[in-house]
């Protein structure tokens, strides 16, 4: 993990609050699959990043989790998460990737306790109907892939980096969470297509930046929701002669598990947590189509693995 997450009680949330309850923040709500989150913050680079990175949340609404982004030279980096209040004090982030994976990862904690709708630390596309996930630890190629399988004119986002699913008796349902994507540099350098997006964009500190894919891909490429038929594990393992290969579910869920869900921005990691995650993936693997794609190769040819695998 990047950071480290420390749980806290009601009475130290609240005498945090106390001491910072001066600064002069910028705040600024966001609609996440519903939730309401509230960010605080004292960079207007950051405000303004949310408000293009998330869709806008009715200041009438009441917040459902909030994040308060601090910096106190006389604390670690950190987060201090109070989970009945769905309250997270972010100390010393320099990056906005952790700070939205955060907002992310509340939202994931109210929906996964209260309405059994679950987060997938992945990427979905719909492609002509049906439902493809990349999901891969990182720097493995999932926003690239997603992006790469998005030129076809058969293909629409749903996101790049993370989706909530509800689960029944049929397919998985996952929906979109963020309104546009948070990209690197490289990726027009990667496909071509995306190099007039790059040049318009404006990169933070990271050498990432908050863009809407629809400039290039037009309107009508990126959708809401989609039914899971495909799922697609990434992983860069040069010791691994195989490309492509079938996975069953039990393998998929040893696979995730060993990759800590591929998702390192987890808020509570409790053991009835840890069950209940564990029974989400088990259900959600089983009624979807598994695969392997190792990406040792170059990023065009393991496009063209993937692109043969998905038919």
């Amino acid at each position: 993990m990047s950071y480290p997450v420390k749980l806290i009680s009601h009475e130290e949330k609240d005498a945090l609050y106390e001491m910072y309850s001066s600064h002069p923040f910028h705040t600024v709500k966001a609609d996440i699959s519903g939730c309401c989150i509230k960010l605080y913050t004292l960079s207007c680079q950051v405000k303004d990043m949310w408000e293009d990175n998330f869709y806008a949340m009715s200041e009438m609404v009441r917040s459902h989790g909030r994040l308060i982004c601090l910096d106190d030279p006389q604390r670690p980096l950190e987060v201090l998460y109070e989970p009945d209040t769905k309250t997270a004090f972010l100390f010393n982030f320099d990056y906005y990737g952790w700070i939205k994976s955060v907002a992310l990862a509340i939202a994931g904690d109210i929906l996964e306790d209260d309405h059994q709708i679950y987060s997938v630390h992945g990427a979905a596309l719909d492609i002509e109907g049906k439902g493809i996930t990349l999901i891969a630890p990182s720097k493995t190629g999932k926003t690239t892939h997603s992006w790469g399988l998005l030129r076809s004119k058969s293909a629409r986002l749903v996101t790049d980096d993370w989706y909530f699913v509800r689960l029944s008796e049929r397919r998985p349902v996952g929906y979109g969470s963020e309104k546009n994507c948070y990209i690197d540099a490289d990726i027009g350098t990667i496909w071509e297509e995306y190099q007039g997006l790059v040049e318009k964009a404006k990169f933070d500190n990271r050498k990432r930046a908050v863009v809407n894919v629809r400039w290039v891909t037009g309107k009508g490429s990126v959708v809401p929701m989609t039914t899971i038929h495909e799922v697609v594990m990434l992983k860069r393992d040069k010791s691994d002669p195989l490309a492509v290969r079938e996975m069953d579910p039990e393998e998929a869920w040893d696979y995730l598990s060993a990759n800590d869900l591929c998702n390192p921005h987890q808020m509570v990691r409790d053991e009835r947590k840890g069950k209940v995650r564990e029974r989400f993936f088990r259900q959600f693997l089983s009624q979807s189509k598994v695969h392997l794609v190792n990406t040792t190769a170059t990023p065009q040819e393991t496009q063209a693995a993937i692109r043969r695998l998905l038919g």
